[in-house]
C-alpha cells in the first residue's frame, strides 16, 4: 500500500501530459510536483539547469512550463527527471532540495518521488493527489496502467544512443544519492522508505514492461545503498560497543556516569536501525528480488543477478550464504548469455578474495561441473568469463578442479577466438608452465628457468596431438609468456647441444616441435599480429607496439644471422625442419648484414642453402629456398650482388644438370630410353627448377622450349611418366607468365605474335590434357588452365593496347562445356562414386580430407571464372544444382559464388537462379507419367523446392535491397510455368503449371506493393477464373495464395477454390503490356493488339541504404522501373495503403527465422 497522505488535500488539481517525442526526455512538469530552481545553491547552478531544461522543452511540444513566484521573482519549475536526465551536476543540490521539501511537507515531496518513478518508466500518466489521497495502491497502479501508451513498447531505459545510457546511469547514481542524504534523519521515519518499497513492490508486479523493468532497477539498486548504509551502522555499532567496554573499564568503581549512558543510548540507537534497516532489506528481497530474477525479460533478470554478486561480494557476513549463492548457481544455465555473464562476473569478485573462497565450498561443488562447461558457452564473451572464473578457483581454490578438467580446458589455447584463447593462455601459463605450476625446481645452468618452462610447453604441445596449431598456442600464451618465448637464445642452445651433454639434449620429435615454435614466436613477434583465423584484420599497432616491434626484428636478426647457418647444418637432411627454419630469414632486417659488416655469415647461409637445394627435392623445402633466395635478392639493399651473383650460379648448375639429363632423355629420335633412376633425377630437377621459376625469372636460360617437348611428346604418344608431366608443365607454366609480365608499353609486334602463339599452343596443349589417363594430370591441367584463362582475360599489358587485344583471350563455348564437365566428373559424380568406395575400402581420415580439399581447390578454380565473368554467368544454374546436395562439402563456396555474382548484377543473378529451378523441373517432369503430370509428393520435386527455399534465404531480411532481384525471379517464373498453354482463352492446363509451386518460395520476399504487381501480372495469363477449377489448378491457387497471404481486404476469397478477387474487368482491359523483352504475352490476343507505350527500364532503382519512409515517391515511379507493368486500377488502389511505411521494415517471412544462410546481405545494391 502507498502510504496515506495527510495533507494531500492542499495539492492543487493536475492533469495527465501529452504525448512526447520519442527522441527526448518526457517533461510532465506540473504544478506541485517539481523542485524549485530558486533552492539551488549558486546562480550558476541556477542558471545552468534553466538553460538544460529550456533546450529540453525546446524540443519537446508536449512539454510545459509552469512559472511560480518565490521571494517576488518567477522560478521555473523544474521535475525530478529532467534533473535525471540533465546529469549528476546539479543532482546533489537537488536531492538535498528534495530532502528540505520533504522535511517541510512529506506528502508533496514523496507525490514528487512517485511521478519521478512513473515518469522514468515512460509512462504518461500522473499520480494525482486525490489518486494519491484515495486510492489504493492496486488502483492507482490500474490507472497507471491505463495511461501507458500500448503501442509504442519504448522506455527510457531501453532506449540508444549516449543520453540514454547516460540516463540509466544517473537514474542509478540518483538512487544511491537519496539514500546517501537521508541515512541520518527520515530513512526511519517509517512513512518514506514504506512508500518507495510499497511503490517499486508494486510496479515490479505490473503487467506492464517498462513498469517492471525500470522499478525493478531501482529496487535493485535502493538495496544496494541500503547494504551500503548498513554497513557503515555495523562500525558505527561496534565503535561505540567498544567506546562502552572502555568507559566501564575507566569507571570500575562507580555506578554509573554521564558519558556511559550516553553512549548505551547511541549503541541501542544504532542495533534500532540496523534492525530497521535489515527489515528494509528483507522487505526489498522477498518483494521484488524473489518475483523479478526470473523474470521473462532478460534484462530483468540480469540486473537482479548483477546487484545480488554486488551484494555479497560487499557484504558477505549476510549474503554469503547458500540461500543466496543457490540463486546464482540456477542462473547459470540460463538461456539469455547476457544473465550468464552477469552470474559470472559476480562469481569472480567473490573467487577472488581468498578469505571468501572458503564459505563457497558446498556451492563450488554444486556447480563446478557447470562452471567448468561454460567455456564452451556459444557467447564468446560469456565464455572469456568463464575461463577467468576458472583461473581464479584454480589459484584460490587449491585442487577444486580435476587433472581431467584441466587438460580439457587446456585445449582453448587453440580456439579461434583469441579472448578466449588469451584467457585460456594464461590458465596455462599459470597452471602448467610457470615455476609454480611444478613441484620440481629448475636446474642449474645460464637458461635453466627457460629451459624448463620450453620442455614442459614441448611436452603440453606434443601431448595435444594438434602439431599445426603450434602459431595458435604461441599467440594464445604470447600476452603472458611472451619473456621466455622471446628468448631465442636459450631456444637454438637446446637446438645445438650435443648427446653426450648430461642427457640434455632433445629427442627428434621434441626438436622438430621446437623449432616450429621459434618459428611462430619469430612470426608474431615480427608481424605483431595473430595468425590467420583469429582476429578478423590485422590491428593498427600504436607507437609502443612498434617500438617493441622494431626491437623485437633487430633482435631475431643480430641473433639468428650467426645461429641459422649452423642450425641448417645440423638437420640439412631432415626436410621438415629445413623447411621451418628457411622461413626465418624473412623477417630479417637485412641491412644489418651491411650495418654489421656480417657478409661472412651471409655467405655461409647461401652456401647452406644452396647443399639443401642439391640433397632435396620436396617441394615445401625447395619452394622455402627459393623464397629465401627471392627475400635477398632486393635490389635496394646492400648484399643483392652477391646475393645474385649465389643465385645465378646454383641456377647455372641446375640447367646444366637438366641439360644432360635432356640429352640423355632424347637420345632415341621418336621417343626416349630412361630407367627408373634416371626418370626420378628428372623428375627432381624438373622439381627444383619449377620450384625456383616460381619466383625467379629464368627466361634468359631458354626454358620454355625445354619443357614444352615434353608436353607436346605427351600430347602425340602419351607415353611419358607423370613424375615428369606434372613438373614439365608447371616450367612451362611459369615460363610464360614472367614473358606476359615482360610485355611493356614498346614491345615490338612480332614479340606479341610470337607470344600469342605461344599463349594459344599452351592452352590447347592443357585442354588435350583434360582428358589424360592419369587423373593427378587431369587435375594440374584444369588448375593451371583456370588461372590461365584467369589471367588472360584481364590483362593489363602496360597501357599496351595493342598487346591486350592480341594476347587477350576468352574460352569458348565448346571449351566452357569441357571445363564444366570436368567439374562434374571429378567433383560431383566422382564424390558420390568415392562414398561408395570408402565404406567398402575403408580409407582412412586423412586420405578422405586430402581428397575434399583437392576437389574443394577445384570448384573454387572453376567458380572464380564465372564470377569474374570469364565463363557466362548461365554457367553458374549447373553448380547451383548441388548446393543442397552438397551443402556439408561445397556449400560454403557455392554461397560465396553466388554473393559475388548477385553483387556484379543482380539481375542476371536471379536469372540464373530461376535458369537453374526450371532445369531441374523440366528434368523432374520428363522423368515422371505424362498422363499423371507431376507428382507433387515425389522426392525429387521436394528437393527442388527445397532449393528454392535455399536460395530465396540468401536475399537476407531487406526486402528492398532485392526486390528487383525477387521480381525478376516471379516475372520468369510465371512465364515459364504458362508456357506451352494452348488457346487463346488459357483454359487449357500448361504442362509447367506446377512450377508456381516452386516460386512460391520467394512469396515471402516480396513487398506488399510488389506482391500486388505480381498478382497484377500473373492475372493477364488468366483471363477466365471458371476455367481454374479442380484440384490440376491447384498450383496456381497456392501461388495465388501465397502473393495475397497479407491482404486483409481479399482474405474473404482466398476461403474459395476457384474464385479469383474481383480485381474489376475495367480495371484489368486497361493494362500496358511492358515486359522486358516488350513483347506480349501469347494467352492474351485482345490485350495484345495494344502496343507498349514505353521500353521497361531494366532495373528498379535501389532504395538499399535510405529510410523505408521513402518508399512512397519510390511507388509513384515503379510502374515504369519494374519489368512488367502496374496496372492502373491497382496503382490506384495500393496508394492508399503506401502510408503504413513503418510495416515494410517489419515485413519478413516467419519460415525463415531458424535458418541463418544468408548471402550478400552485406554489399552495396
Amino acid at each position: 500500500m502507498i502510504a496515506e497522505p495527510n495533507a494531500a488535500s492542499t495539492l492543487p488539481s493536475q492533469k495527465e501530459n501529452a504525448v512526447h517525442d520519442e527522441t527526448v526526455p518526457e517533461s510532465p512538469a506540473q504544478n506541485g510536483t517539481c523542485v524549485r530552481n530558486g533552492n539551488l545553491k549558486t546562480p550558476r547552478e541556477k542558471r545552468k539547469v534553466r538553460e538544460q531544461c529550456e533546450n529540453i522543452r525546446r524540443n519537446s511540444p508536449a512539454g510545459r512550463r509552469v512559472s511560480q513566484l518565490q521571494n517576488g521573482e518567477v522560478v521555473e519549475a523544474v521535475t525530478l527527471f529532467e534533473v535525471v536526465s540533465m546529469g549528476k551536476q546539479a543532482m546533489q543540490s537537488v536531492v538535498v532540495d528534495w530532502v528540505e521539501a520533504y522535511k517541510q511537507d512529506r506528502n508533496v515531496a514523496l507525490l514528487d518521488l512517485i511521478n519521478f518513478f512513473i515518469q522514468c518508466s515512460g509512462c504518461q500518466g500522473m499520480v494525482t493527489a486525490e489518486m494519491f489521497q484515495s486510492l489504493y495502491k492496486k488502483d492507482v497502479m490500474q490507472k497507471m496502467t491505463e495511461t501507458f501508451d500500448k503501442d509504442n513498447e519504448d522506455y527510457p531505459l531501453i532506449r540508444t544512443g549516449p543520453y540514454w545510457k547516460k540516463f540509466k546511469a544517473n537514474f542509478c547514481e540518483f538512487i544511491a544519492v537519496l539514500v546517501q542524504q537521508c541515512q541520518c534523519s527520515i530513512l526511519y521515519d517509517n512513512y518514506l522508505m514504506d512508500a518507495i518499497i510499497s511503490l517499486l513492490t508494486g510496479l515490479a508486479d505490473s503487467m506492464v514492461r517498462a513498469f517492471r523493468h525500470t522499478s525493478t532497477l531501482a529496487a535493485m539498486k535502493l538495496l544496494t545503498a541500503v547494504v551500503s548504509v548498513h554497513l557503515n551502522l555495523d562500525v558505527n555499532k561496534h565503535n561505540a560497543q567498544r567506546l562502552c567496554e572502555v568507559e566501564k573499564k575507566r569507571l570500575s568503581g562507580k555506578r554509573t556516569s554521564y558519558r556511559l549512558d550516553q553512549l548505551e543510548r547511541k549503541r541501542k540507537e544504532y542495533e534500532h536501525k540496523l534492525l530497521e534497516i535489515q527489515n528494509m532489506m528483507n522487505a526489498i528481497f522477498k518483494g521484488t528480488f524473489l518475483t523479478r530474477y526470473r523474470d521473462v525479460i532478460p534484462e530483468i533478470r540480469a540486473t537482479c543477478m548483477e546487484e545480488i554478486g554486488s551484494w555479497i561480494k560487499t557484504y558477505p557476513d549476510a549474503f554469503l550464504n547458500d540461500s543466496y549463492l543457490k540463486y546464482v548457481g540456477w542462473m547459470l544455465y540460463d538461456k539469455q548469455a547476457e544473465v550468464r555473464l552477469k552470474c559470472l562476473l559476480g562469481l569472480q569478485g567473490i573467487y577472488s578474495r581468498k578469505e571468501l573462497v572458503s564459505r563457497m565450498d558446498l556451492f563450488t561443488n554444486r556447480f563446478k561441473d557447470r562452471i567448468v562447461s561454460m567455456p564452451l558457452d556459444k557467447d564468446h564473451e560469456v565464455a572469456v568469463q568463464a575461463m577467468k572464473l576458472l583461473m581464479l578457483m584454480s589459484q584460490n581454490c587449491g585442487d577444486v578442479l580435476s587433472a581431467e578438467d584441466c587438460e580439457m580446458l587446456y585445449q582453448f589455447v587453440y580456439a579461434t577466438h583469441r579472448p578466449l584463447a588469451v584467457a585460456a593462455g594464461e590458465f596455462l601459463y599459470k597452471r602448467l608452465l610457470s615455476h609454480g605450476g611444478d613441484k620440481v625446481q629448475p636446474k642449474g645452468g645460464k637458461f635453466g628457468a627457460s629451459t624448463d618452462q620450453l620442455k614442459r610447453l614441448i611436452h603440453f604441445f606434443l601431448e595435444s596431438e594438434l602439431h599445426k596449431h603450434v602459431a595458435y598456442l604461441v599467440d594464445s600464451l604470447w600476452d603472458w609468456a611472451g619473456k621466455f618465448l622471446k628468448d631465442w637464445e636459450c631456444m637454438t642452445t637446446l637446438l645445438l647441444k650435443n648427446a653426450d651433454e648430461a642427457g640434455e639434449a632433445l629427442s627428434d620429435a621434441q626438436e622438430s616441435a621446437l623449432i616450429e615454435i621459434i618459428l611462430a614466436t619469430v612470426r608474431e613477434a615480427a608481424e605483431g599480429h595473430p595468425p590467420v583465423g583469429r582476429g578478423a584484420a590485422k590491428k593498427i599497432l600504436s607507437v609502443k607496439e612498434k617500438k617493441i616491434q622494431l626491437e623485437d626484428c633487430t633482435r631475431i636478426t643480430e641473433h639468428f644471422i650467426m645461429v641459422l647457418p649452423q642450425l641448417l647444418a645440423k638437420y640439412s637432411t631432415d626436410a621438415q625442419k629445413v623447411a621451418n627454419l628457411l622461413q626465418i630469414p624473412q623477417y630479417y632486417d637485412l641491412d644489418v648484414y651491411s650495418t654489421g659488416h656480417l657478409e661472412k655469415h651471409l655467405d655461409a647461409l647461401l652456401r647452406e642453402i644452396k647443399d639443401i637445394v642439391a640433397k632435396h627435392s620436396d617441394m615445401s623445402v625447395l619452394e622455402a629456398s627459393s623464397r629465401t633466395y627471392y627475400i635477398l635478392c632486393r635490389e635496394e639493399i646492400a648484399i643483392y650482388s652477391q646475393v645474385d651473383c649465389a643465385r645465378t650460379q646454383m641456377i647455372d648448375e641446375l640447367m646444366k644438370q637438366l641439360n644432360q639429363l635432356l640429352d640423355c632423355f632424347w637420345q632415341k629420335e621418336g621417343g626416349f630410353c630412361m630407367d627408373a633412376e634416371e626418370i626420378s633425377r628428372m623428375h627432381s630437377t624438373l622439381r627444383r627448377v619449377a620450384a625456383f621459376h616460381n619466383a625467379h625469372d629464368l627466361t634468359k636460360w631458354n626454358l620454355y622450349d625445354k619443357t614444352l617437348r615434353f608436353l607436346v611428346f605427351e600430347t602425340e604418344h602419351g607415353s611419358l611418366p607423370v613424375l615428369i608431366i606434372l613438373p614439365a608443365l608447371q616450367c612451362t607454366y611459369f615460363s610464360l607468365l614472367w614473358q606476359l609480365a615482360a610485355v611493356s608499353e614498346n614491345s615490338p609486334k612480332e614479340t606479341l605474335f610470337v607470344l600469342r602463339r605461344q599463349l594459344r599452343h599452351f592452352s590447347q596443349i592443357c585442354t588435350c590434357f583434360l582428358h589424360h589417363k592419369e587423373k593427378d594430370v587431369r587435375e594440374k591441367a584444369f588448375m593451371i588452365l583456370c588461372d590461365w584463362l584467369l589471367i588472360l582475360s584481364h590483362l593489363d599489358s602496360n597501357n599496351n593496347e595493342e598487346a591486350v587485344g592480341l594476347l587477350g583471350y576468352l574460352p569458348n563455348t565448346e571449351l566452357q562445356e569441357k571445363l564444366f564437365s570436368f567439374i562434374q566428373e571429378h567433383v560431383f559424380m566422382d564424390g558420390e562414386e568415392e562414398k561408395k568406395d570408402l565404406t567398402e575400402e575403408g580409407k582412412d581420415e586423412a586420405c578422405k580430407l586430402d581428397d575434399l580439399h583437392k576437389k574443394r581447390s577445384l570448384l573454387a578454380a572453376y567458380c572464380k571464372l564465372i564470377v569474374y565473368n570469364v565463363v557466362e554467368m548461365t554457367a553458374a544454374a549447373e553448380i547451383y544444382k548441388y548446393y543442397v546436395k552438397t551443402y556439408s562439402d561445397f556449400g560454403d563456396i557455392i554461397k560465396e559464388m553466388l554473393s559475388k555474382t548477385r553483387y556484379n548484377d543482380k539481375i542476371q543473378s536471379a536469372k540464373t537462379l530461376i535458369l537453374c529451378l526450371q532445369q531441374l523441373f523440366q528434368t523432374h517432369a520428363e522423368s515422371q507419367d505424362s498422363s499423371n503430370g507431376v507428382d507433387f509428393s515425389s522426392p525429387s520435386f521436394a528437393n527442388i523446392k527445397e532449393l528454392a527455399r535455399r536460395f530465396s534465404l540468401t536475399f537476407g531480411w531487406d526486402q528492398v535491397k532485392s526486390r528487383e532481384s525477387i521480381a525478376m525471379i516471379h516475372k520468369e517464373g510465371i512465364e515459364f510455368a504458362f508456357q506451352g498453354a494452348t488457346g487463346v482463352d488459357g483454359k487449357c492446363l500448361p504442362p509447367n503449371l506446377s512450377f508456381l509451386l516452386i516460386i512460391s518460395e520467394f512469396s515471402n520476399k516480396l513487398l506488399k506493393p510488389d506482391k500486388r504487381l505480381v498478382y497484377s501480372y500473373l492475372q493477364r495469363y488468366i483471363t477466365e477464373p471458371l476455367a481454374c477449377r479442380g484440384d490440376k489448378w491447384q498450383p496456381l491457387v497456392w501461388y495465388r495464395n501465397s502473393l495475397l497471404s497479407n491482404e486483409d481486404e481479399e482474405s474473404s476469397v482466398l476461403g474459395s477454390l476457384g474464385e479469383w478477387p474481383p480485381v474489376g474487368s475495367s480495371k484489368t482491359s486497361s493494362f500496358k503490356r511492358k515486359l522486358s523483352n516488350g513483347s506480349v504475352p501469347e494467352t492474351s490476343q485482345t490485350e495484345g493488339s495494344k502496343a507498349p507505350e514505353q521500353q521497361c527500364v531494366s532495373q528498379l532503382s535501389s532504395a538499399a541504404g535510405k529510410s523505408r519512409k521513402r518508399l512512397k515517391s519510390q511507388e509513384m515511379h515503379l510502374q515504369e522501373r519494374l519489368p512488367f507493368l502496374c496496372p492502373g486500377g491497382i496503382r490506384r488502389r495500393y496508394c492508399k495503403d503506401e502510408v503504413k511505411t513503418e510495416d515494410v521494415s517489419a515485413e519478413g517471412p516467419e519460415d525463415t527465422i531458424e535458418d541463418v544462410d544468408v548471402v550478400g546481405t552485406d554489399q552495396d545494391s
